[in-house]
């Protein structure tokens, strides 16, 4: 089985919107997703993009992606904000998501950015536990802000 790691492009927005659901599934929220797939597409790839990916291809089909877009911190300057980062259920445990996230990792650094930064929940401990291979501060303090206009 060959993994091949690539940037996005519009034609896998469908793919991704799958993936998406299934996310919000595992995360017990299905009904959560309401982005469609125009303003998806419009966003990552329409005259002025906020979002970026990188999708996990097997036998010609996405099996995983990790989606990012650039955040300014005051005290930090720019750093890579990992939005989504999911392998398919099926998939998951043969070293795709290492490969998808090593290369977000490896995409902080050309860019030049001081940090990246990512949520998980905290139930979730499949995820936090790979993220502990990687050394990564899973800080706690701070509480999540969201106010639906």
């Amino acid at each position: 089985m060959q993994t091949t790691i690539r940037r996005a492009t519009i034609e896998d927005c469908p793919s991704m919107l799958g993936l998406i659901q299934e996310l919000a599934v595992y995360e017990k929220a299905p009904d959560e997703v309401t982005v469609t797939l125009s303003h998806f597409e419009q966003s990552g790839f329409g005259e002025n993009p906020v979002w970026w990916a990188f999708v996990a291809e097997t036998d010609n089909t996405i099996v995983g992606f990790a989606l990012y877009y650039i955040r300014y911190s005051t005290w930090k300057g720019q750093c890579l904000y990992l939005e989504d980062f999911i392998v398919t259920e099926k998939m998951r445990g043969k070293g795709i998501g290492k490969l998808l996230f090593d290369r977000v990792v490896q995409e902080t650094k050309d860019k030049g950015f001081s940090r990246m930064v990512w949520q998980v929940l905290e139930w979730n401990e499949p995820a936090i536990n790979f993220y502990k291979k990687y050394k990564a501060n899973l800080d706690p303090e701070w509480i999540n802000g969201i106010l639906d206009v």
